[in-house]
C-alpha cells in the first residue's frame, strides 16, 4: 500500500501500459482517475479497478487540449478531493513509413500527444500541487528515445532521440 490515499491521474489508461499502471496504482492504495480519449476502454478499466476493490473514476479527455486538462483536473478534485500524482502515459505515433511521407497533420499529432500534453499537464496540475504542498509527475517515455527505429523518425524525436 505504498500509494495509500494518494490521488493519481493516469493518461492513456484505457489499454496497454496505462491500464497496467492504473491497476497497479489502485492495488497500492491510490485513488485512480483513468483517463483516455476512448470511453469504452477507459470505462472498462475503471470498472475492473472498482471490482477489484480499488477506487477509480473514468474521465474522458483529450490530453492535447488545455480545456480538457482543466476539466480533467477539476473532475479529479471533485471526485477524490485533490491530486497528488500525474502519470503522463498517453502516446501516439504515425504508421511506420519514410520520414518524407509523414504528413504535417501526423507530425502535429505526434508532438501534441507526446510533448504538448506534458506541458499542459504541468500548467493545470502544478497549481494544485502547490496548494497541497507538493506533487509528482511521472512521464512515460519510449525506448525509441534511446534506440530509434527506422520508419518512426518523428515519433523517435518526440521521445528524445537525436536523429
Amino acid at each position: 500500500m505504498q500509494l495509500k490515499d494518494k490521488v493519481a491521474i493516469i493518461t492513456g489508461a484505457g489499454s496497454g501500459f496505462g491500464e497496467g499502471i492504473a491497476k497497479r496504482f489502485a492495488a497500492e492504495g491510490a485513488k485512480v482517475v483513468v483517463n483516455d480519449i476512448n470511453p469504452v476502454g477507459g470505462e472498462r478499466v475503471a470498472e475492473e479497478v472498482r471490482k477489484a476493490g480499488g477506487a477509480a473514476q473514468f474521465v474522458q479527455a483529450d490530453v492535447t487540449r488545455g480545456a480538457d486538462w482543466a476539466a480533467l483536473v477539476a473532475a479529479t478534485q471533485a471526485k477524490f478531493g485533490g491530486l497528488d500524482i500525474v502519470v503522463n502515459n498517453a502516446g501516439w505515433t504515425h504508421r511506420n513509413k519514410p520520414y518524407l511521407e509523414v504528413t504535417e497533420a501526423e507530425f502535429d499529432q505526434v508532438y501534441a500527444v507526446n510533448v504538448k500534453s506534458i506541458y499542459l499537464s504541468a500548467m493545470h496540475a502544478v497549481p494544485v500541487f502547490r496548494k497541497r504542498g507538493g506533487g509528482v509527475f511521472v512521464n512515460i517515455a519510449s525506448t525509441g528515445g534511446l534506440r530509434p527505429r527506422p520508419g518512426l523518425t518523428v515519433y523517435n524525436s518526440s521521445k528524445g532521440a537525436v536523429i
